[in-house]
């Protein structure tokens, strides 16, 4: 992308209770010029923030149950998986669905972000379990706005910068010309959060462009467009940490889907910060 460059910031893995606004601007003094956009990750954030379940103390309805023993496996892993182009690996995964261990995954979705979130096959309402330990997963942030906000005001306090703030989360927008949609909640205004599985359903069944979906922008008034373009091109550069999914994670630790340690990940490199800069400089609105 020739609008932009970018530098990844590496940072120690964020356990619950971390002070993330150190840890960012410990990672970001040396690097910032004025007018950058600092992309932060949503998941580093929500786990900073003790934005976390874990569902291991969740009691599975029978709604919870049945979603995960028939709708997982069998209308996902038969049907759904294919219309929407799913890879064959990601296919198999969804046959072998745990009904025990995802029945408490999706009583957590239906207490946490309703009925349409949980039957998405994964990462139902922004709710993620890929690079946390045990039985954890993340909530979405309810306060990106306030959160985006607070690093920009720390940053201008501590290091004397001007500078963007956006945080954003894996989970993609999908856009129709002019039109940009997302199942997941809470996206940036100018961003239509609607349907839950059904506007995945739309956007994979038709193969519409998609894109990480920004959830807050402090500092700079900006179109949607740029907005996504700027947690794209940032996203694909920091990669997945630990892994794309929970099953990508343990695959690579090689441990039970309910084994992975706090130690294991913090063994793990982490980029939830990126900067990214403008080539053709310019002032926000």
């Amino acid at each position: 992308m020739d609008k932009y460059k970018a530098r990844v910031v590496t940072t120690k893995y964020w356990k619950p209770g971390e002070n993330y606004l150190e840890e960012i601007i410990k990672g970001v003094k040396a690097k910032l010029a004025e007018e950058d956009f600092i992309v932060l990750s949503e998941k580093a954030l929500s786990t900073a923030l003790n934005n976390i379940v874990d569902e291991s103390t969740v009691k599975p309805s029978l709604s919870a149950k049945m979603i995960s023993k028939f709708w997982m496996q069998i209308v996902w892993g038969q049907f759904l998986g294919r219309l929407c182009h799913l890879r064959e690996k990601t296919l198999q995964r969804l046959r072998k669905y745990p009904p025990r261990l995802g029945s408490h995954h999706k009583q957590v979705a239906l207490q946490y972000v309703g009925f349409l979130q949980t039957l998405m096959f994964g990462s139902e309402g922004g709710i993620d379990g890929s690079n946390l330990p045990y039985s954890y997963v993340s909530l979405p942030l309810k306060n990106a706005d306030k959160v985006a906000n607070i690093v920009r005001h720390q940053i201008w306090l501590r290091l004397k910068k001007k500078i963007y703030v956006i945080i954003i989360d894996t989970d993609k927008t999908y856009s129709f010309r002019n039109f940009h949609f997302t199942p997941r909640p809470k996206p940036m205004k100018g961003i239509i959060s609607t349907g839950g599985v059904i506007s995945y359903l739309f956007g994979r069944m038709f193969k519409l462009k998609k894109r990480a979906t920004p959830l807050a922008v402090a500092g700079c008034g900006m179109s949607v467009e740029e907005a996504l373009e700027i947690a794209e091109f940032a996203n694909r550069l920091r990669g997945f940490g630990a892994g794309r999914t929970v099953w990508d994670m343990t695959e690579k630790f090689k441990v039970a889907l309910t084994a992975v340690s706090w130690e294991m990940l913090t063994a793990i490199e982490h980029k939830p910060i990126v900067i990214v800069r403008r080539i053709k400089r310019q002032k926000c609105q």
